[in-house]
């Protein structure tokens, strides 16, 4: 039997519909992968069809989408980059027959908005990093624009007279920075029903680009008890993760994004035991799925790069 899927700005995640393949194929399905790209010379052409379509902020995205939904027979839609994940949830809304593992609207919005998130996570209690406008006038100073990811146009600041120089300081989030730490995701997957079927903790090594390239799984139970307060308190659903930052001057673990996607380093999580492919396509069949704390510690992931070449 033959499923395909819509990866929707998974241009890059050659690795990841590689392991939905294999995962349907052990389960008895021939997976198709079909992305929704901006243009058709992307390597995620090596595995599927790559299909040009609109911006995700074009008001028409989610029209487009459905003809495809329906002219490619698609099963499941999986966003893999932040401004996917708002039009993925509004997708789960109103295209039915088609399996979205997304929260709602409502949450994935204030998700993808870094300065709403902070506030929901300082009001829900979680620990984060103090953050401040500039006439608290500490530094240093970490800035992050209010959407995007990829960590795109982050910058660090030391005097507070340079960081008054940038504009529109309103579209940005500003919060200490914290010199001395050690960065965590933790990859989750929560069932339709809002069971966690994985928590996977993994320290983030090496980073290019915003880009995890060098990370390990570790079994800090104080990390995978965090993201289970975050997950239920948010009702968050499908694959989610969840970034923190260890302040190892003051041996403190602080909540720093919430992203309800599939992360870039999940492939590492997948090896040391975590069936995240199994539990999507399980879920779209409304098949029963199990929890797995079966994982393993120690299983390092080094990112290398390859070419996909195209004669235009």
């Amino acid at each position: 039997m033959k499923m395909t899927i819509l990866m929707l700005g998974g241009s890059r995640r050659v690795s990841m519909a590689k392991l939905l393949k294999e995962s349907g194929k052990r389960l008895g399905y021939e997976i198709d992968i079909v992305a929704y790209e901006l243009e058709t010379r992307v390597p995620i052409a090596l595995e599927g069809e790559v299909i040009c379509g609109k911006k995700f902020s074009d008001p028409d995205v989610v029209d487009d989408i459905a003809r495809i939904v329906k002219e490619k027979d698609v099963k499941i839609i999986l966003p893999f980059v932040n401004s996917a994940i708002e039009i993925a949830s509004l997708c789960k809304e109103r295209i039915a027959g088609v399996f979205v593992p997304v929260a709602d609207f409502a949450t994935t919005s204030s998700m993808f908005d870094k300065v709403k998130a902070a506030h929901l996570y300082k009001e829900a209690g979680f620990p984060i990093p103090r953050t401040y406008t500039v006439i608290d006038n500490e530094m240093p100073a970490i800035v992050k624009p209010r959407k995007g990811g990829s960590s795109r146009g982050i910058k660090i600041f030391h005097d507070v007279e340079d960081l008054m120089l940038l504009q529109d300081l309103d579209k940005y989030l500003i919060q200490e920075y914290i010199e001395h730490n050690k960065e965590y995701s933790v990859d989750c997957y929560i069932s339709t029903e809002g069971e966690i079927l994985a928590t996977v903790p993994r320290e983030r090594l090496e980073i290019m680009g915003g880009e995890v390239t060098r990370t390990k799984t570790c079994r800090e139970e104080h990390l995978i008890e965090m993201s289970r307060k975050v997950i239920e308190h948010f009702k968050l659903t499908g694959p989610v993760t969840i970034q923190f930052l260890h302040d190892l001057d003051r041996d403190r673990y602080l909540l720093m994004e919430v992203n309800p996607r599939l992360g870039g380093g999940v492939i590492c999580s997948i090896y040391a035991g975590a069936p995240i492919p199994d539990y999507i396509i399980l879920e779209s069949l409304s098949q029963k799925v199990t929890p797995t704390t079966q994982w393993a510690s120690g299983v390092l992931m080094a990112r290398y790069q390859s070419e996909a070449i195209f004669y235009c």
